[in-house]
């Protein structure tokens, strides 16, 4: 991991866990607990530092709603089960940090590290204060500026211009222009500092659950199953074919399959796993039920039952054509 990566410190309102090995923490555990814990149901990050990338885990009242990654290759958007994955067990080497932290923050955190910024104005000295804010005040600029100046990560959130809220990694005091000066004071390296900007934040995304996405592999295996056992035996075939056939309008399915491992893990919301199986499952009930002797209705409340909470509270069988339940 580049050195500049393992010396970031991000801004937080609160330490849960100050930074530390990885190895004296086990993960599951933590995130279990600020799962169960009331009072640990917070908004916040959970940073790792590994020896090859840094990933951030972002909660939300003690869920993890999302992921992101950042090594040689850059920074981008990952899949939480994925990210959880390349945390390993027993890690010789790593550091940790659990901080808690305001949810226009982790919108910010997130943006910065999945999208492409706006380039600056070349006649524009970014370093100087005494460009930089006249020159966002002209535009009335509204949206982000990120500051990275020796090794902080500071977050300023414009309206019109003038910043709005600001998100910095020391302790609060004083007014939101005193606290932004700090930042250009003599002696922080603010002149080598790195400036980045984005037109507009939006809230954090939240990831489809793992638990849910691995509810809806079960469910699309144990219908085709169902379905050859009743003597469907072109019900894989079918299923391959109508997935194949929905992938433009519902990328999403590239990481599902039929009677395989997936290759990869949807980065989706709920919304958007749900409508796409329930696109996909629909295709293969039409073209592969038994609509007289097994109507699909009563396949699927038999197919779903265990777990019929999960699926209504995603909206699946609202997307269905048959009424489930």
């Amino acid at each position: 991991m580049p050195s500049i990566v393992a010396g970031l410190r991000f801004p937080y309102s609160r330490v849960m866990l100050p930074r530390t090995r990885l190895a004296y923490i086990h993960l599951r555990n933590l995130l279990t607990d600020a799962k169960r814990d009331r009072s640990a149901r917070l908004s916040g990050y959970v940073a790792v530092w590994l020896p090859e990338e840094f990933l951030v885990l972002y909660l939300q009242r003690g869920e993890v709603v999302n992921a992101t990654a950042l090594d040689a290759r850059g920074s981008r958007a990952l899949a939480i089960s994925s990210a959880l994955e390349r945390i390993p067990g027993e890690p010789e080497y790593g550091e940790i940090c659990f901080h808690e932290a305001d949810d226009d923050q982790l919108g910010c955190m997130f943006l910065a590290q999945t999208t492409a910024p706006d380039p600056w104005p070349g006649e524009v000295q970014v370093n100087d204060p005494a460009a930089l804010f006249p020159f966002l005040m002209s535009v009335m600029f509204y949206g982000l500026v990120e500051i990275v100046s020796d090794g902080t990560v500071n977050y300023l959130l414009f309206r019109a211009g003038a910043v709005d809220r600001a998100f910095l990694p020391f302790a609060a005091g004083g007014s939101i222009i005193e606290r932004v000066a700090r930042i250009f004071a003599p002696g922080t390296g603010a002149e080598k500092a790195a400036f980045r900007r984005w037109p507009s934040v939006a809230a954090l995304p939240v990831q489809a659950a793992p638990a849910l996405v691995q509810a809806y592999r079960e469910l699309s295996n144990a219908l085709v199953q169902r379905l050859v056992a009743t003597g469907r035996d072109a019900a894989p075939a079918i299923a391959e074919q109508a997935r194949q056939n929905l992938l433009k309008m519902h990328p999403e399915l590239e990481s599902f399959c039929i009677g395989k491992k997936p290759t990869r893990e949807p980065i989706a919301d709920t919304a958007r796993i749900t409508g796409a199986v329930a696109s996909w499952l629909t295709e293969v009930m039409w073209a592969a039920a038994d609509h007289e002797g097994a109507p699909p209705a009563e396949l699927l409340k038999e197919l779903t039952w265990e777990r019929r909470h999960m699926f209504q509270s995603a909206g699946f069988y609202d997307r269905m054509p048959w009424k489930v339940l």
